[in-house]
């Protein structure tokens, strides 16, 4: 239902137009854009007309809108700090396992990718650098989780549990249970609950201070075809070890305020 414009500031009519994107993209016309906003045709031709002449959309050929460049290139700066510290040592992950590596930090309720190295072999892939995935359906995912406060995981293993496969863990008191088997042996492992076809393992990256000893800021993980589910712990010593090491590179860096 469209509701009226009266009121809306301008940012919130431009943050309404990312949003768009956001939740129907990649590519929109301008009706769309217009319907998914709640906006008037002129006001979003409008503001359409100067985000595409700034460069963060972008028009084709047939008239329908995408992102631009622009607003890509600026989004790069987001997390920078904490994937510079860390990319050399992710580099050297893919290289030890031969398996493609992710590096992500928690946003509101998902896991957010920062970073990911991807290997050669052919494995489903679940989200992309920049993507999202909720927290309780990833390796990565699961690790943020059990380390948060208590209040924050009762709070999230009380709402909705999206089912991404006929795998995902949904039941919250199962999950409770997990979350509190994988902060006492300091990583996780998933098969098939993000992807079809795919497995994780994955440990907490501290804020220098070791995981389980500090704030926990970020997760690496390695993602794997499923048939190497039952292999994945042998790839844990390196794990462990790569992401002290991005501990210690980010104790000079202090990134949790600048992630």
């Amino acid at each position: 239902m469209r509701t009226s414009d009266a009121g809306r500031t301008v940012a919130s009519r431009i943050l309404a137009v990312f949003e768009a994107f956001e939740s129907h993209g990649p590519s929109l016309s301008l009706t769309q854009i217009s319907e998914f906003t709640a906006l008037p045709v002129s006001t979003t031709h409008r503001i359409v007309g100067e985000l595409t002449e700034w460069g963060a959309l972008a028009r084709d050929a047939q008239g329908r809108y995408q992102v631009g460049i622009r607003l890509w290139e600026l989004a790069q700066n987001a997390g920078r700090r904490l994937r510079d510290t860390a990319r050399p040592f992710l580099q050297d992950l893919f290289s030890l396992t031969g398996e493609s590596v992710l590096l992500a930090v928690r946003e509101g309720n998902e896991a957010l990718y920062v970073d990911r190295i991807y290997g050669s072999k052919r494995v489903p892939r679940a989200s992309r650098i920049g993507g999202r995935l909720p927290l309780h359906a990833t390796g990565v995912g699961k690790v943020l989780l059990a380390y948060e406060e208590r209040w924050f995981r009762e709070a999230y293993l009380a709402g909705p549990l999206v089912s991404l496969t006929e795998f995902t863990h949904v039941d919250p008191h199962a999950l409770s249970d997990e979350l509190a088997q994988i902060a006492g042996q300091g990583f996780a492992v998933t098969g098939e609950e993000a992807r079809v076809g795919a497995c994780s393992i994955a440990v907490p990256v501290g804020a220098g201070t070791g995981a389980g000893t500090g704030q926990v800021v970020a997760a690496i993980g390695i993602v794997a075809h499923a048939s190497q589910e039952s292999m994945l712990p042998k790839h844990l010593p390196v794990l462990l070890g790569v992401a002290r090491r991005i501990e210690n590179a980010a104790t000079h860096r202090q990134f949790p305020s600048g992630i």
